[in-house]
């Protein structure tokens, strides 16, 4: 097929341009290397044949290397010079992210939501997008006019151009295809028949180490081991190959809905980064220029009628543009000190506790059910919310029954099991949250969590911030948590300090099910994402002393808002006795209550839930700290570097001319794993009769 002589216009202007920028950025090497950078050159092909054949309803995920597939998806040089300078009006992230990290949410181009720079990692949220297409698409949940009306929201006149179905195209460097986290995005592409392309640039190196040290086969034959995943190996470097394959596999995308992969090989014609240089390790340079595309494109103009005149008036505008772009650049404004504290969260509509806790007649229910009868109601009246995660379907809804019944009531595609992929569970939130759902997902233990930090860290938490406010994860994780019926080293875990440590989430961990139901409705409506603890133990109030964790059922439309913390038992200012300031969460207010009934000094102890670590109501706290003059924080997490700890000194610099005593922590004991047998169990973590004896220390202090 011959390819009209505009395209190759177009394309060889991308080229151009893309080319001229990696020139400029080495002569002003000192001026621009000021921030790490990488360029295409020696991808530029594969990539300006990908750029230019999607449409504004398309999603892309370029990686660090992609500046031409930005230029081919319409953005002007200045853009990426802003972002390479770090500059205040960079339109990706304002300053605050590397060269080629872009987010772009405008209205006539390819989506872009934000990516970090782990190699691979944007293969989740990528594969996420094409998830929550297909959850869109599939059955008759969203009416044709409904699929896609999200996009108007984005400024789209209509929702698709020429009716065309959107696709979603994922870019990675072979290198990367390594990562575990990628295998479980192509597990879940080819296991869903989801519409999303993997484009693999296959340049033979890592940084330092090449393909023969690090890979055992290339992209394409690794992915033949994931049936449905068609691949296809093309020369990366000739444009009209290039630009036909993936033409094809768009097309093949679009109308039939199966996720592909092309696997280009293409030389690294400038450094890895600016910040490791080609010269220190590289011994194929001379082999890697002989399939320079630059020369083979200029070539192929010639071929189809463009003269010599034409081809060096195209080269010379893409210069003389780069260079006025590049001064315009310079000149442009850094951002100003305070320009650090915006965009860390959208704003969310919940800031008030509204409808009724305890409505007349309602009866009592366990914790779980709360939480349960809560996801029900908001199923019912948002399509765009959806539940998944490990066992969560129909045939068990949950290893707690905490999602039991929902996959009945709302059917398999919006209530689904996924695979053994903590990752993958918690990184497509991204994608989906990009398509205008709302996700609620589960790990099924805490001790789970750790293959999924990395997405919850690098993509998860950090999208809203680093994409300037354009790309917030609106997303939901519920973790069970806690020691609870000697579940042993790998069921029993507490997490929060380590997830109290990712900045970009709220962090809920109720004591009741009122609570939880409350902040489970915040949480959904908060256009940010949230994780919410749930303490297996208070689930169903089967701990002795825990029966404070049934509640009332509050009403459908009952909110509590993140941040507010609530004096569970108050007390007044007294002169005449100690007092103590109780400070905790989760199972720790019901040892602290217990404790404070058995001592007999419910008018001497104040106990505050603090409900959510994050935001944290400061002001609560060292108001009942100051009135008390004593406090004493309650967790269950080994007490050592920990959120509790932290607390602590925080209290303790705030409060220390109020103090009668130094702040003092009660938790688990420092060991490295909480043991099976219950009275080991019980050795390790807190107690009522334990949190007893440090109140009498305290206030015989």
């Amino acid at each position: 097929m011959k390819i009209d002589k505009k395209i190759l216009k177009r394309a060889f202007s991308n080229l151009c341009t893309a080319k001229a920028l990696t020139d400029l950025y080495e002569e002003n090497f000192k001026t621009v290397s000021k921030y790490v950078h990488a360029t295409s050159r020696g991808h530029e092909v594969i990539q300006i044949a990908v750029g230019m054949q999607l449409l504004p309803q398309d999603y892309v995920f370029p990686y660090y290397r992609d500046d031409s597939i930005l230029l081919s998806i319409g953005m002007q040089p200045k853009d990426l010079m802003l972002q390479v300078l770090a500059k205040k009006d960079d339109p990706f992230s304002g300053g605050r992210t590397y060269y080629s990290h872009p987010s772009v949410k405008d209205a006539d181009k390819p989506k872009v939501p934000h990516q970090s720079s782990a190699t691979g990692m944007q293969a989740i949220p990528a594969t996420g997008v094409a998830l929550g297409m297909h959850y869109r698409e599939g059955g008759d949940l969203f009416k044709d006019d409904e699929k896609y009306a999200f996009f108007k929201d984005m400024g789209h006149e209509e929702d698709l151009i020429n009716g065309k179905s959107p696709v979603v195209v994922c870019s990675l460097g072979d290198a990367s295809v390594t990562e575990g986290e990628v295998a479980e995005a192509f597990q879940m592409a080819v296991l869903k028949k989801l519409p999303i392309l993997y484009v693999v640039q296959d340049n033979g190196w890592d940084i330092s180490a090449n393909e023969a040290e690090t890979r055992a086969q290339s992209a394409a034959e690794y992915a033949k081991g994931f049936k449905g995943l068609e691949a296809i190996s093309i020369d990366g470097t000739d444009f009209e190959e290039s630009y036909q394959t993936v033409q094809d596999a768009i097309k093949t995308i679009r109308d039939e809905r199966r996720p592909m992969l092309i696997h280009a090989k293409v030389p690294l014609l400038n450094h890895h980064t600016s910040g490791v240089r080609m010269e220190f390790y590289r011994d194929d340079l001379e082999e890697a220029r002989t399939r320079d595309p630059y020369p083979k494109m200029k070539k192929l103009l010639s071929e189809n009628d463009f003269s010599e005149d034409e081809i060096e008036a195209i080269e010379a505008l893409a210069r003389v543009k780069v260079k006025e772009h590049f001064d315009e650049a310079l000149k442009a404004e850094d951002p100003k000190p305070e320009d650090l504290f915006t965009n860390d969260f959208a704003p969310t509509p919940i800031t008030e506790e509204k409808g009724e806790r305890s409505p007349e007649g309602a009866e009592k229910v366990v914790m779980v059910d709360c939480a349960l009868f809560g996801i029900e109601e908001l199923m019912k009246k948002h399509k765009e919310c959806l539940l998944y995660g490990q066992d969560v379907g129909g045939r068990l809804g949950g290893v707690f029954r905490e999602a039991a019944t929902l996959a009945q009531k709302f059917g398999d595609n919006r209530v689904f099991n996924t695979p053994i992929q903590e990752a993958f569970i918690i990184g497509s939130t991204v994608g989906m949250s990009a398509v205008g759902l709302k996700p609620i997902v589960e790990v099924q233990f805490a001790d789970y969590i750790w293959p999924g930090l990395n997405q919850l860290f690098t993509e998860v938490s950090r999208s809203c911030y680093l994409s300037n406010g354009k790309w917030p994860v609106s997303m939901v994780l519920r973790v069970p948590i806690g020691a609870y019926g000697s579940g042993g080293p790998y069921h029993s875990s507490s997490v929060e300090s380590v997830v109290s440590n990712i900045r970009g989430i709220k962090i809920a961990y109720p004591s009741n099910g009122a609570d939880l139901k409350g902040l489970m409705k915040a949480a959904y409506y908060d256009p940010n994402p949230v994780v919410i603890f749930e303490h297996k133990g208070l689930y169903w109030s089967k701990v002795p002393g825990t029966k404070g964790a049934t509640s009332v059922e509050p009403s459908e439309d009952y909110v509590l808002p993140f941040g507010k913390a609530w004096v569970l038992q108050e007390i007044w200012k007294q002169e005449d006795k100690e007092t103590l300031s109780i400070i905790t969460y989760g199972m720790g207010v019901h040892w602290a209550m217990n404790a404070s009934e058995e001592l007999g000094m419910q008018d001497q102890i104040e106990v505050v839930d603090l409900r959510t670590l994050h935001p944290l109501d400061e002001e609560t706290i060292m108001k009942s700290v100051k009135k008390c003059g004593k406090c004493l924080v309650v967790t269950e997490e080994p007490s050592d570097n920990t959120f509790a700890r932290a607390l602590s000194g925080k209290i303790q610099e705030e409060c220390f001319k109020y103090l009668d005593a130094p702040v003092m922590t009660i938790g688990s004991e420092n060991m490295p794993a909480i043991p099976l047998n219950s009275t080991l169990e019980q050795s390790m973590i807190p107690s009522t009769e334990k949190v007893k004896k440090k109140i009498e220390v305290m206030l015989d202090y």
